[in-house]
């Protein structure tokens, strides 16, 4: 465990470009507070110290905003950027290198027992004020805007945005992500720009078909009817 609290320590260094030292990010950060205390609680949880937990658990929501349940899982080099507000649930999941930020909610739909929380797979980022519901998948590799609200099953190498979440991209990550390394949300608007442009031609050609029909319907209006001493 203490290992484990020295790489959360470490990645929120890492992650977070306003940070200037190790001092600073263990006294000055609540979402490392939160994780730290959610190490110990899930460990107490688990070894049948439930009650203890809980306290724990509590106290550390009074001392950060952020409210992590103790039974959740929550794998390595997870990161609350700013933590305020965030929300995480009893049977919620989460891999590894996960990144979400200030506001999210990864929350249940349920009152009934059993899995009631999201599963979020590796290497997710979720942004600030989303809200993740139900026991739904969230797939590797994906981006959740800020503010959206997921109901489904996500796929990995997705971006989600708006209410209810949809999907706006998804694929490999582009060939710039993998050589530089950063992480980027497509555009939109340029996605679907670009979607009209390659319908273009199509639409083209169907409109190229449609005239040439119209234009021998109008031929063949315009023929003159042959009387009946020019059949004879």
């Amino acid at each position: 465990m203490l290992n484990q609290i020295k790489e959360d320590v470490q990645v929120a260094r890492e992650k977070d470009p306003a940070s200037r030292n190790i001092f600073e990010v263990i006294v000055c950060y609540p979402g490392v507070h939160a994780l730290v205390s959610h190490r110990i609680s899930y460990w107490l949880w688990n070894h049948g110290w439930k009650f203890t937990a809980r306290f724990f658990s509590y106290f550390f929501r009074w001392l950060t905003g952020i409210e992590i349940h103790p039974a959740a899982k929550i794998g390595r080099r997870f990161f609350i950027d700013h933590g305020m507000g965030v929300v995480i649930g009893e049977t919620s999941v989460i891999g590894d290198n996960v990144f979400i930020y200030h506001g999210v909610t990864l929350g249940g739909l349920s009152t009934k027992k059993g899995k009631r929380h999201p599963t979020i797979e590796d290497n997710v980022v979720i942004g600030a004020g989303a809200q993740v519901l139900g026991p739904v998948t969230v797939g590797r590799n994906t981006k959740i805007g800020s503010g959206s609200v997921v109901l489904q099953d996500v796929p990995e190498y997705s971006t989600v945005i708006g209410v209810p979440g949809r999907v706006v991209f998804s694929g490999i990550s582009s060939e710039l992500e993998q050589i530089t390394g950063e992480e980027s949300f497509p555009d939109p608007v340029a996605r679907a720009i670009e979607c009209m442009l390659d319908r273009l031609p199509k639409m083209e050609k169907e409109i190229r078909s449609l005239r040439e029909a119209i234009n021998k319907q109008n031929e063949t209006r315009s023929d003159p009817v042959p009387t009946k001493n020019q059949e004879d």
